[in-house]
């Protein structure tokens, strides 16, 4: 039966990535300061996770540890002059009575009045660091606490990580549990493994630890269920989108495509703005080469003929050819597409004039409905650059200072870039062309975002394992 929450302090050197830790476990961004600065966190701070409201792990930040050397002498000598049987935990509190850590080693002292009263620490590590004299007196100070500590080699995943200099100095200190936790780029699983490794620490707390791996799964599950439901929501708000026009009027013709660029524009960055809010970033966090996101917005909309040029020789086919010539929608006229290549494919391509020139004709003596819609190519576009975006998401971390940087291309999503059928079904159904809240109720509309986001998700499957 769980009780009370665990107390895990969070320590070591100036700089080594403690409040990006925090930040990452607790997926707040703006949890503490993060600098290059040394010192940046000067008092202890406080961060809770919870399962189901209740408190299962209270983490603590603490100030970076900077004069372990003196330190170490300091409690020497005092151990000296006293009682040599006195153990770890004594000697440390005789220090903490003491003049000098209430001045010098001010900072010092708040670390270790912290871990006293936590049952366990993560001693944060950058792998990049060389082994220093500094580094195992640290270690030393710390295990006179009598609490067990984890050691976590930060910033692992950089190529000047010394992960075996590491290991080997930390199990030469009687230090063999370790866990690599790169908190900028943490692996799919580096959660679960911490977790796992501290468990390992504190057996009597194990059905806690595993609750919380459990929550953990759970959430990050429910999490992506919930982004391909919002992207599902987009598709088929947007293949279902129809704009009347008069083909006989090059104005109506400009006007109607415009208004639909900008329908479809404002509905894609809703979903954007949603789906970086449910995985907890802010609109400054994400930019990547293939999904150029800056300050939450698009910087490369999908109408660009670029953006379409480039996916169409991803995607191959007819929507290809028609996001090759520049287009993004085709013209509906009793029923029937006449192709974007054709028809608007040409005005946004060469212009108005170009379609009066060899248009006009063929327009006149079509009879029938008259409506503009979104053509394939751009579907396939929005479908494969959200699940990008959440692919980005998902691999970064929290404490990351720097936009998020892929080199991934924009890679399809469907096989054979073939629409799945709900997307079709909505081509069929204009009055889903609202969006979720406005159409709230309408079971075949609820139907086909729940089939999609089952597409969508398998999709997903293939795009992490890529």
């Amino acid at each position: 039966m769980i009780s009370k929450p665990l107390h895990i302090t969070v320590a070591g050197h100036t700089n080594t990535g403690k409040t990006s830790l925090l930040r990452t476990l607790t997926r707040d961004a703006r949890f503490g300061e993060v600098s290059d600065r040394p010192g940046t966190t000067r008092h202890v701070e406080a961060a809770r996770l919870l399962v189901d409201g209740k408190v299962l792990l209270e983490l603590y930040d603490t100030p970076g540890i900077e004069e372990s050397i003196d330190l170490l002498a300091l409690l020497e000598e005092q151990a000296a002059s006293n009682d040599s049987r006195e153990d770890g935990p004594s000697r440390i509190r005789r220090f903490l009575d003491s003049a000098p850590a209430k001045d010098r080693f001010e900072q010092e002292a708040k670390v270790l009045r912290q871990l006293l009263r936590s049952d366990a620490a993560f001693y944060v590590l950058d792998a990049r660091d060389p082994v220093l004299a500094k580094h195992r007196d640290e270690l030393e100070i710390l295990r006179l606490c009598g609490v067990p500590l984890l050691p976590l080699l930060n910033f692992s995943a950089d190529p000047a990580a010394r992960e075996t200099v590491w290991r080997e100095a930390l199990a030469g200190l009687g230090l063999h549990a370790i866990v690599r936790f790169d908190t900028v780029a943490p692996a799919e699983d580096g959660e679960r493994l911490l977790y796992e490794k501290l468990a390992s620490l504190l057996d009597p707390h194990r059905d806690l630890l595993n609750k919380l791996i459990q929550n953990h799964a759970e959430e990050a599950r429910l999490r992506q269920l919930a982004a391909m439901e919002q992207i599902a929501d987009l598709l088929i708000g947007v293949a279902a989108l129809r704009e009347r026009v008069s083909t006989m009027n090059a104005d109506s013709l400009e006007k109607g495509v415009e208004l639909l660029n900008r329908t479809v524009r404002a509905r894609e960055q809703a979903c954007v703005e949603r789906l970086l809010s449910l995985y907890r970033f802010y609109p400054d966090d994400v930019e990547t080469a293939a999904l150029p996101l800056v300050d939450g917005r698009w910087q490369m909309d999908a109408f660009d003929p670029l953006l379409l040029q480039t996916m169409g020789v991803r995607v191959g086919g007819g929507a290809a050819a028609g996001a090759a010539a520049g287009a993004g929608i085709d013209l509906m006229v009793g029923g029937l597409t006449l192709g974007a290549a054709a028809a608007i494919g040409a005005l946004l391509g060469g212009g108005l004039q170009t379609l009066r020139h060899y248009g006009s004709g063929l327009l006149g003596k079509l009879t029938g409905e008259k409506s503009l819609r979104v053509d394939d190519s751009i579907l396939l576009v929005l479908a494969s650059r959200q699940c990008e975006l959440i692919l980005a998401l998902e691999r970064r971390g929290h404490a990351a200072q720097q936009r998020a940087v892929s080199s991934r291309e924009l890679l399809p999503l469907f096989p054979e870039n073939v629409l799945p059928a709900a997307i079709r079904l909505a081509r069929a159904n204009p009055s889903w062309a609202q969006d979720k809240s406005a159409s709230f109720g309408d079971e075949g509309r609820e139907d086909a975002v729940v089939t999609l986001s089952h597409d969508l998700d398998t999709g997903m499957s293939t795009l992490r394992q890529r």
